[in-house]
């Protein structure tokens, strides 16, 4: 089964890095603009363009890792699929942190997608590591406001 895995150093604590992943505003900082989370602590991920949201059910969220597991019928191709976020202090320097990313539970038939989802998340990371090392807000998914007459 296709695994999509990478690590990266951060020169941000752990603390910064696990409210990029965990709060409202980290996750607006640096991935889409319109996130919410309902009471089930689902999160709720919209990007434009697309007919619904992402729907991630929050499994855990502590110091050590973060876990999401999808739990919506969009995009399909996502279905069963689960994120990992593992943090760790980067070894020798506590002030740093070592996240190694995962998404994992691809079902047969969808591997196709997964390098292109690969490079997406590649390009979020990106964002998530400039916006917690330098608290540059720019969010990789802009929705633009609606317009009323």
């Amino acid at each position: 089964m296709a695994e999509i895995a990478m690590q990266f150093d951060i020169a941000a604590p752990r603390d910064v890095v696990l409210a990029a992943l965990n709060t409202h505003d980290g996750l607006t900082s640096w991935w889409t603009t319109e996130v919410d989370r309902d009471e089930d602590e689902v999160l709720l991920f919209d990007f434009p363009g697309v007919p619904e949201p992402f729907r991630l059910r929050r499994e855990r969220a502590d110091r050590d890792r973060v876990v999401w597991t999808n739990v919506g019928t969009f995009p399909p191709h996502w279905a069963g699929t689960w994120i990992s976020w593992e943090l760790a202090d980067q070894p020798g320097d506590p002030g740093r942190t070592r996240l190694l990313f995962r998404h994992g539970g691809w079902q047969p038939g969808t591997e196709e997608g997964v390098p292109t989802v690969a490079g997406t998340w590649a390009e979020l990371i990106v964002r998530l590591k400039d916006y917690v090392q330098s608290g540059k807000v720019q969010p990789y998914f802009v929705k633009a406001p609606e317009h009323t007459a």
